[in-house]
């Protein structure tokens, strides 16, 4: 009986201590309630009818390329893998994790050299320093994936 109690007691602090962990895990935080604020933006080729959309966390680099549109671009293939363009002005990188390796379908930000990056397949080089992802597209284009350059304008979704 004293050893059924003693079970009882610890499965009892057991459950305790699990049900604090997990509103510790779950309770929303700065950080959390950031991310969960989004854009979205549409993006335009030239030539087609079919517009692009893509979803954006609101991050101080998102934000300052917010302040940017609308954009036109040219979009020039880089490695059979993305598509690139220099921004106007380089983008904030405050709190930025230091590099990101690109997949097929992220809009991201290559800091060192100042541009836009649609990837259309995953990077062949992996994790690149000063890769910011900036957002998910909802699509890939086939125009993306064409070696030819193509003109784009980006506006942000009201």
């Amino acid at each position: 009986m004293a050893n059924q109690k003693f079970f009882l007691a610890l499965l009892s602090i057991f459950f305790s201590f699990s049900a604090i962990s997990i509103s510790y895990a779950t309770r929303p935080t700065g950080n959390n309630q950031q991310r969960l604020s989004m854009m979205k933006i549409r993006i335009d080729i030239e030539g087609s009818k079919q517009p692009l959309f893509a979803t954006l966390p609101m991050t101080p680099t998102v934000q300052d390329f917010a302040k940017q549109l609308p954009l036109t671009l040219t979009l020039k293939d880089y490695d059979s893998t993305e598509k690139i363009a220099n921004l106007p002005t380089k983008l904030t990188t405050q709190n930025a994790p230091n590099g990101y390796a690109g997949k097929a379908g992220d809009l991201t930000y290559y800091a060192p050299w100042g541009n836009l990056a649609f990837f259309y397949k995953d990077s062949t080089v992996g994790y690149a320093n000063g890769l910011i992802l900036l957002g998910k597209l909802e699509a890939i284009p086939q125009e993306f994936k064409q070696k030819q350059p193509i003109k784009i304008s980006i506006s942000q979704m009201k």
